[in-house]
């Protein structure tokens, strides 16, 4: 009777324990954030051994770079051809990873594949979430915009020629950071001065990203539930829907006029491209922006996966990076002519 009764206690107490487990996760995003977080930077770093048998020579790197005593530990990394003198057109690029994985060595080949092509690019970075909730990040990279502008000779940077670009959750906050530069009012309403002008940006790389929230949330299954996991760590709310992230992320409804010319490109097996990406060109397109796209039939083979612009392998990610090479050439030497006329 009393290993019964033991035995009971036990059963009883692991069921508790098991409510308590799963009370907790609904409490908190923190372990289903970070299992995210395991799984992304594995295929980061696949994506990354990939493509490196695609990166040239002829690249200077410097890596690690502080951003400032009062950045809190944040670094970026510049890439520049190595016989370059003076400054050069920019990319500045912000990676992805659902706002809670990755880091500038994400982006690392691609930036060095595209500082081949004559250009300065830096890779920024950002505290992830759940550490830091928004608009930490955003305010982060607007102040390391302003740290790059600063001290622009010293890294070779042009700072009326500047292209800001971005994957994934990256893609999302380049646009963010082009909204703030382009929409007063906008940046009256998140609260942050920009760190440029619009006169300063020749354009945004935007590939694979997320641009209406609204959108997001009316996913389903395990895409639907990894974006909420990531929106309710990034917002700091499971109700992140009626919270400031909700309010201003969905940058679709911020463009205006004035935005830089944008270059937009999703895969056609990557779930976001049909709900983000073509609607972020469509209204561009209808604020009078200049648009570049770059997307595929639904039934195009082999399916294209999110970023696929990383898989170097696929002909169409080899289209996508010669593309976005053209688009970085015509928009900086367009916004160099214009410089010289002024």
């Amino acid at each position: 009777m009393r290993a019964r009764r033991v035995l009971a206690s036990l059963v009883v107490g692991l069921g508790v324990l098991a409510l308590g487990a799963v009370a907790a996760l609904r409490a908190t995003p923190w372990p289903s954030a970070l299992l995210i977080r395991r799984v992304f930077t594995k295929g980061a770093r696949e994506t990354v051994a990939e493509m490196l048998p695609f990166v040239p020579g002829g690249v200077t790197a410097r890596t690690g770079v502080p951003v400032g005593p009062a950045a809190g530990g944040l670094t970026f990394d510049v890439f520049r051809p190595s016989d370059a003198e003076g400054a050069l057109p920019t990319v500045v690029w912000v990676h992805g990873g659902a706002w809670l994985s990755g880091s500038s060595w994400d982006v690392e080949p691609y930036l060095r594949i595209l500082a081949a092509e004559g250009f300065t690019t830096v890779g920024l970075n950002y505290t992830l979430a759940p550490e830091a909730a928004y608009p930490t990040a955003i305010r982060q990279l607007n102040d390391a915009l302003a740290h790059l502008v600063a001290h622009a000779d010293e890294y070779g940077i042009d700072p009326s020629r500047i292209v800001l670009a971005g994957d994934s959750a990256g893609a999302q906050l380049a646009s963010q950071l082009a909204v703030l530069a382009t929409n007063a009012e906008y940046a009256d309403l998140v609260g942050i001065a920009p760190a440029v002008g619009g006169d300063q940006l020749a354009g945004v790389v935007l590939n694979c990203g997320v641009y209406d929230l609204d959108a997001l949330a009316d996913l389903t299954g395990l895409l639907g539930w990894g974006f909420k996991t990531a929106m309710w760590a990034y917002a700091g709310t499971k109700d992140w829907s009626d919270s400031p992230a909700g309010r201003t992320m969905s940058t679709l409804e911020f463009v205006t006029a004035d935005f830089p010319p944008a270059y937009v490109s999703g895969g056609n097996g990557d779930g976001l491209t049909a709900t983000q990406s073509v609607p972020l060109a469509a209204a561009l397109r209808a604020a009078g922006v200049d648009v570049t796209e770059l997307f595929w039939p639904v039934d195009h083979e082999p399916a294209l996966p999110h970023e696929y612009q990383f898989h170097l392998r696929f002909p169409e990610a080899r289209e996508a990076l010669s593309a976005t090479v053209a688009f970085l050439r015509e928009r900086t030497s367009q916004a160099d002519t214009a410089n010289d006329a002024a």
